[in-house]
C-alpha cells in the first residue's frame, strides 16, 4: 500500500499529522472547545429565513467582498472590544485558520518565517508549514507567561516576517498583557518590518479587554477572531480578522475567488442579529470555567489560569493514562501533549458537575508526588 511519504509531497509536511481531537462516543465530550448550547430556536428560525433569501439566488455568486456581513462584524467589534473599526478595517474568511492561512499566504512564504510562543495553538505551526513558511517555535515561562524579554531577543535574532500571539493562549488559557503585545511589536518593527497576529479566538472569554485598540496606529498589527466559540457556531466556520485597511487590501490578493457562500454569509448575518443572546451564554460558561478553576484546586490540582472557555490542569505523572482514566468515567478531555497537564472544555453545568466528579476520582492514583514536583 502507498504510504504518504511515497508520494512527491514537500519535504517540510513529510512526518506531519493532520490536526484533528478525537471523536468518541462518550457521554460528555469536553476536548474541543465548543459552546455546550445549541443556537436558540428563535435564531435558528432566522437562519432559515435568511437561507432562504439566499437560496433563490444561488444560480448567482455570492457578494465577493462579503460587504454587508463585514459591516455587521465591525459594528459587533466597535460595540464590544473598546475600539471603533470600520467596514475597510474587517475581513471575513471560512474559519479564522483560513483567515491565518491567507495573512501567511500574504506575508510568510518560501524563504520568510514566523514565530509562535510554545507551546500554542498548533495550527499556526501546520498552516505555516503548508505556505512554505519556516517555523520559529519561541519561549514561555515554566508559568505559560510569554518571556518579554527571552521573546523580543528571539525576534531581533532570527527576524521572523510573522509574529503569532495567542491571547488568550490555547491550550494554557493564559491572556497576554498590552504592553506585552506592544512591546513584541516594536521588536518586530525593529528587526524588519514584520506583520504581528494577536489570535483571540477565545476573547470573549477572557477577564481582560479585547487588545483590539492596539491596531490603532500600528499598521503592521493584526487582531483575528472567530465565530466558532462565543457565537457557538463551530458549524458555521466563520472567521474575521480587524487591522489597517491596507492589510484587508493585501488579503484579497491571495483569496480565492467567491471564497464565502451565499449561504455562509447569510447564517453569519443572523446570528450577529442575536449578539446579545448569544453574549449572555457566553457569561454562563465564564462563571462555570471560574467554577472549573477552582473546584480543581479544591482538590489539589495544579491549574493555570484561564482566560478561555477551558481550563489547563496537572499536574500529572503520566498525563495521557490520567487521560484515559478521566475517559473510562465516561468523560472525553484534551490530551494535546503539554507535558503532565490535560486541557477539559467548560460544559453545560451537568457536564462540568461529570467532569469533576471524575477527577476527584483519578486524582490520588495519577497526581505527582509533591517530592517529584
Amino acid at each position: 500500500m502507498t504510504r504518504i511519504d511515497d508520494l512527491p509531497i514537500r519535504d517540510e509536511l513529510r512526518g506531519q499529522s493532520p490536526y484533528g481531537a478525537p471523536q468518541l462516543d462518550v457521554a460528555v465530550r469536553l476536548n474541543t472547545n465548543e459552546n455546550p448550547y445549541p443556537l436558540p430556536e428563535p435564531l435558528v428560525a432566522r437562519i432559515a429565513e435568511r437561507v432562504a433569501v439566499a437560496a433563490r439566488q444561488l444560480n448567482r455568486y455570492p457578494d465577493r467582498d462579503a460587504v454587508e456581513l463585514r459591516t455587521e462584524l465591525a459594528a459587533y467589534l466597535s460595540r464590544t472590544a473598546g475600539h471603533r473599526v470600520g467596514t475597510g478595517q474587517v475581513w471575513a474568511a471560512n474559519g479564522s485558520n483560513e483567515v491565518i492561512q491567507q495573512l501567511l499566504q500574504t506575508f510568510g512564504g518560501p524563504g520568510r518565517s514566523a514565530i509562535g510562543f510554545e507551546p500554542s495553538y498548533s495550527m499556526h505551526a501546520l498552516i505555516s508549514r503548508g505556505t512554505g513558511t519556516g517555523w520559529i517555535s519561541g519561549p514561555r515561562r515554566d508559568d505559560f507567561t510569554v518571556d518579554v524579554a527571552a521573546a523580543t531577543r528571539e525576534i531581533a535574532a532570527r527576524r521572523p516576517e510573522v509574529v503569532f500571539v495567542c491571547s488568550p493562549n490555547n491550550p494554557t488559557g493564559t491572556a497576554v498583557a498590552a504592553d506585552t503585545v506592544v512591546a513584541l511589536y516594536e521588536a518586530a518593527q525593529a528587526a524588519r518590518p514584520s506583520l504581528v497576529v494577536v489570535d483571540e479566538a477565545y476573547g470573549e472569554f477572557s477577564h481582560r479587554p479585547s487588545l483590539l485598540p492596539l491596531i490603532e496606529g500600528r499598521p503592521n498589527l493584526v487582531l483575528t477572531r472567530t465565530m466558532s466559540k462565543a457565537f457557538g457556531a463551530a458549524g458555521l466556520r466563520l472567521g474575521y480578522l480587524a487591522a489597517d485597511p491596507a492589510v484587508v487590501d493585501a488579503v484579497q490578493l491571495v483569496r480565492l475567488p467567491y471564497h464565502l457562500s451565499a449561504v455562509t454569509q447569510a447564517t453569519a448575518l443572523a446570528a450577529l442579529e442575536y449578539t446579545d443572546t448569544l453574549l449572555g451564554y457566553v457569561e454562563q460558561l465564564k462563571a462555570e470555567r471560574d467554577r472549573q478553576v477552582a473546584e480543581l484546586r479544591a482538590i489539589g490540582y495544579e491549574v493555570t489560569e484561564s482566560d478561555a472557555n477551558f481550563v489547563q490542569f496537572g499536574r500529572f505523572a503520566d498525563s495521557h493514562a490520567a487521560w484515559q482514566a478521566i475517559l473510562d468515567r465516561g468523560v472525553l478531555v484534551r490530551d494535546n501533549g503539554v507535558p503532565g497537564r490535560l486541557r477539559v472544555s467548560t460544559g453545560t453545568p451537568a457536564e462540568n458537575d461529570a467532569f469533576l466528579d471524575a477527577a476527584r476520582t483519578v486524582y490520588k492514583e495519577h497526581q505527582l508526588s509533591e517530592e517529584s514536583v
